[in-house]
């Protein structure tokens, strides 16, 4: 029997889609060793919560800033979960890939991102939100800054102590109405100078997580 009749069954790939194929291969590769999959179900899990508490108007007994803090606890936690999933228990194998890394960085990064902006989207179809759809995609991205920052410091298995620690400085600055921009989830919606601080925290975790990767990694 020859090799030709071996591969006789098995359809043929065009010699021109194969680096596709490879690609999609090698991203899907990347996203499973970061437990993409995983992270999503948690993704669909915290969605659901975050319906939950706006649908039965769950509260913290507490001052008129109360009503913030299980909507920013849910978005720290959403940004947590990002944070975790750069770490991949054997490291980095994709560095055979050379200049292919800093791009499965940088789209696991996104595509995380983005998946998280649309669960609480969903989820927040359940009441009303306080501060609405921009308080909420200022805050995740921000709170998600954090925590790609913290990974590439730490290391990604600790990714969620950027998150936490923002949180709860949030919390205590809550109490006396913060004015500075850096404490973003504190101020109102529209206020240009938060959002221009949550996204450059942001833009500095990507950055730092796409060129660097988390530090276990490294």
């Amino acid at each position: 029997m020859t090799a030709a009749e071996i591969d006789h069954g098995s359809p043929a790939v065009p010699a021109r889609a194969r680096p596709a194929v490879a690609g999609a291969r090698l991203a899907w590769l990347h996203l499973a060793s970061r437990r993409a999959p995983a992270a999503a179900g948690l993704l669909a899990a915290i969605s659901a919560l975050l319906w939950a508490s706006l649908n039965w108007h769950w509260n913290i007994a507490g001052g008129p800033s109360a009503q913030r803090v299980i909507p920013l606890t849910i978005e720290a936690g959403t940004a947590a979960v990002i944070a975790v999933s750069t770490y991949g228990p054997f490291g980095e194998p994709e560095r055979a890939t050379g200049r292919w890394l800093p791009w499965l960085r940088l789209a696991a990064a996104f595509l995380l991102t983005a998946a998280a902006v649309g669960a609480l989207a969903t989820g927040a179809t359940g009441g009303t939100l306080p501060g609405g759809s921009l308080a909420l995609l200022r805050n995740l991205t921000g709170m998600t800054g954090t925590g790609l920052l913290a990974a590439v410091a730490v290391g990604g298995a600790f990714g969620w102590v950027g998150p936490i620690a923002y949180l709860l400085v949030t919390e205590v600055a809550l109490t006396w109405n913060p004015t500075t921009p850096w404490v973003w989830a504190g101020r109102p919606p529209h206020d240009v100078g938060a959002a221009i601080c949550a996204a450059a925290v942001f833009a500095a975790g990507i950055v730092a997580i796409t060129l660097l990767g988390e530090r276990r990694s490294r």
